[in-house]
């Protein structure tokens, strides 16, 4: 062959796809129209959220009337936890590796309700009535045959998690320790009987004898003791039925319930990406529990570690840890404060503002943790800077 010379290209005789990458690919096309058409439908009853929920409730009380019993008398804040976790399945509902493990894990922890497969029947025909009512014209029977298929999927996984479990349902807890911050925040020290299996970061659900049935989720601030003792940072919510009682009328004594383990937010420290910490008032809990874990080690992988707040009172715990971080040189502890603009030693802004400051972070590993609004102005924030979505974990439950 001479150097100038033109190869023709061989003739490919056509072949049609084997049987098997047709299934494949028809699946593939199946659970995308199926994802469009959850989300096209949610986003037309999602500015309805309150009437749906209202209607979701009265529905499955009707055709469950001993499901009640499970929830508390007022369902006011109940109805906007429902929200928050429909919120949550749709932005994962083509995400797998994501909203498969936060459905075991929903699953496991609903055992302390004593549901059984009977409710979640009753669960999945109230949601689609719900949403189907609020859809108005634009509901279709494709649609609801896309939300059946999507809820048997989901129900399947919680169930399934929740059978194959042996642990107990919950842990009683007794307060040892009762200390307050301040008017709005206390830490509240609990022992379980036996050990809670958790790893720093995750968080629990807890129920008080001041508020039965009204459970809430909080963080564990420390890593697993020895004697079973957990701190929990509680700062009390704007119409928070629990934080208040749990702040102001706590005794020492008392016994709590504590649900499993929940939660993404865990740092191997052997094998993982050096790391960016946001946390935005008791959202600290998590990172402190982190912090505690890797404190007893002698190298760890970087941490920088973003702790706001609006005023300088919020930032309880800082004091703590700039100890930490000037005996342990893996630790960074950067201050943020939305106001106080004369405030020294301090950044200023908001988390979003401060962290995207500093950089992309694009080879780092992010966790935030803080209200639910913090949290969606930090990652959107992140994200147009140049974070990678993959590096960031964030659990949608900080607030209740």
């Amino acid at each position: 062959m001479t150097a100038n010379a033109v190869v023709s290209p061989i003739p490919q005789t056509p072949r049609s796809a084997s049987p098997a990458a047709t299934r494949s690919a028809d699946a593939a096309s199946g659970a995308a129209a199926m994802v469009r058409l959850i989300r096209e439908s949610f986003a037309v009853v999602e500015p309805k959220a309150d009437e749906v929920a209202k209607f979701f409730y009265g529905m499955l009380f009707s055709l469950s009337p001993n499901a009640r019993e499970m929830f508390p008398a007022n369902m006011e804040v109940q109805r906007s936890r429902l929200l928050r976790a429909l919120v949550h399945i749709v932005q994962l509902v083509d995400r797998p590796d994501d909203l498969n493990p936060f459905l075991r894990q929903l699953g496991r922890d609903h055992r302390k309700f004593g549901v059984i497969s009977a409710h979640y029947e009753a669960v999945g025909t109230a949601l689609i009535a719900a949403v189907k009512k609020f859809s108005g014209k634009s509901w279709t029977d494709e649609i609801e045959r896309a939300w059946a298929e999507a809820y048997t999927i989901m129900a399947r996984a919680m169930l399934d998690a929740s059978n194959a479990e042996d642990g107990p349902a919950w842990w009683p807890a007794t307060v040892v320790a009762h200390h307050r911050i301040g008017y709005e925040l206390a830490v509240v020290t609990v022992q379980t009987d036996y050990p809670l299996p958790y790893q720093p970061g995750q968080y629990v659900s807890v129920e008080t004898p001041h508020r039965p049935r009204l459970w809430r989720y909080l963080s564990p601030a420390n890593a697993p003791r020895e004697d079973g003792t957990i701190d929990f940072h509680i700062r009390t919510v704007d119409g928070g039925w629990v934080s208040r009682a749990i702040v102001g009328h706590t005794q020492i004594g008392e016994t709590w319930r504590v649900g499993p383990p929940l939660g993404r937010m865990s740092v191997d420290r052997e094998n993982t990406r050096d790391l960016v910490m946001v946390a935005g008032g008791t959202g600290l809990a998590p990172m402190r529990a982190i912090i505690d874990e890797l404190s007893q080690w002698g190298e760890n992988p970087r941490v920088h570690l973003f702790y706001g707040g609006r005023v300088m009172s919020d930032l309880y715990d800082l004091q703590s840890l700039q100890q930490l971080a000037a005996t342990n040189p893996w630790l960074t502890v950067v201050p943020v404060l939305e106001s106080e603009p004369d405030s020294t030693g301090v950044e200023h802004g908001t988390l979003a503002d401060v962290v995207t400051r500093y950089g992309a972070w694009a080879d780092r590993d992010v966790l935030v943790s803080g209200s639910p609004g913090m949290i969606r102005s930090t990652v959107s924030r992140m994200l147009v800077a140049g974070t990678p979505l993959d590096h960031i974990t964030y659990d949608p439950f900080t607030l209740d």
